[in-house]
């Protein structure tokens, strides 16, 4: 189980820190997030949240405010291991004059098993992104980890990791097929029953098959449940 653990760890620091080493169209980006959910019964949840992305470091450091999001996610649990999710999300990018504005709509299914202390998810997510001059279809996989640090059980005050990779594809009549990678590190803090604080490094892998891009952003994160 710690051999499990310990490996996970070092093996996703070891690839972000590998991929964020590549200085070809790089830039160090922030996200800020805060996020409340709500279970209305055993059967449905929702999740309301606001984040904030940010240029930190792009050929030097300097803070730019890119744009700020605001999304809804409904859940519906169809049995002990999987969910639907239907979500809404809105980008804002013209109070800052650095691009389209978006609406999004997104389907979700989450496949979630747990053994020996350890959850494993599956995710599969379809989106339409609504620009204002055209519509991009994207379609993304991602496989998670999560686990107490101390012990198989997370109690108030203790810590947890988050590992995860997610593999996305985007298509579109304006543009060729674009395919992206993302690695995800985060460090998690129960603070009390209700609420999480999380921390940590998403390196992306952007447009890799036309004109990679890579990305490293610093996650902050809030999530208060209601």
């Amino acid at each position: 189980m710690h051999y499990i653990k310990n490996t996970l760890y070092i093996l996703l620091f070891l690839i972000i820190y590998t991929a964020a080493s590549a200085q070809n169209n790089f830039s160090g980006l922030g996200e800020t997030m805060a996020s409340v959910n709500h279970n209305f019964s055993k059967e449905y949840s929702a999740n309301f949240a606001v984040r904030s992305r940010y240029f930190l470091y792009k050929n030097n450091l300097n803070y730019k405010q890119q744009q700020v999001d605001f999304y809804h996610f409904s859940t519906f649990k169809l049995n002990f291991i999987h969910k639907l999710s239907l979500g809404i999300y809105y980008r804002n990018r013209d109070w800052f004059n650095t691009g389209s504005d978006e609406w999004r709509f997104t389907q979700q299914f989450n496949v979630t098993k747990q053994k020996l202390g350890v959850r494993y998810g599956h995710r599969i997510r379809f989106e339409q992104r609504l620009f204002n001059t055209f519509t991009a279809f994207r379609q993304r996989y991602r496989f998670a980890v999560d686990f107490p640090l101390n012990g198989e059980k997370l109690n108030i005050g203790e810590t947890y990791l988050v590992a995860s990779t997610e593999a996305l594809v985007s298509l579109s009549e304006a543009h060729e097929p674009l395919f992206d990678q993302r690695f995800t590190s985060l460090i998690g803090w129960q603070i009390d029953q209700n609420l999480k604080l999380q921390s940590g490094l998403e390196f992306r892998w952007e447009s890799y098959n036309v004109k990679a891009k890579n990305n490293l952003y610093l996650l902050t994160a809030a999530i208060l449940k209601i």
